[in-house]
């Protein structure tokens, strides 16, 4: 009995020692601090919709006129694309539909770009998307058109 009392009094105190060369043990450690992350809300430039209901950002080419294709954007080069606006320089090819626009001619005006006014889309409305284009002519322009045009674009 002497020897069973013996050993299991060596027993505890190896258990005492080790928790105590272990420090405090777990159950009485106080639990780390969470680790807690700011996520950033990711903000994407809004994006221009085009005629078959797509998203586009920066495009080379926009049909502006869909029903007929009488009036396109081309060759488009953007200095700028973010939340406030977008810009591009570019060529307008505008048909002049005379005598009437199945025999009329296409005629190439050059032009700058703004897109503005970035709204929530429709159809994604997590997406947000400009309503507005406007167009300028620093030289020539189709004779129906003012120096400076604004439209609103389809959502």
């Amino acid at each position: 009995m002497q020897l069973r009392a013996l050993t299991t009094t060596a027993a505890l105190f190896a258990v005492a020692t080790l928790v105590t060369a272990a420090g405090t043990s777990p159950a009485a450690r106080p639990a780390p601090a969470p680790v807690t992350q700011t996520v950033q809300p990711r903000t994407t430039p809004p994006v221009l919709v085009d005629c078959l209901w797509h998203a586009q950002v920066r495009p080379t080419d926009f049909m502006l006129a869909c029903g007929d294709g009488n009036s396109r954007l081309a060759s488009l080069h953007w200095t700028r694309w973010d939340a406030g606006a977008a810009r591009a320089e570019g060529v307008n090819w505008v048909n002049d539909c005379k005598p009437y626009c199945a025999a009329g001619h296409f005629h190439a005006y050059p032009v700058t770009v703004r897109l503005d006014r970035a709204r929530p889309w429709k159809k994604q409305p997590q997406v947000s998307h400009y309503s507005r284009i406007t167009l300028t002519y620093p030289a020539a322009r189709p004779e129906q058109f003012g120096p400076t045009v604004s439209y609103p674009l389809w959502d």
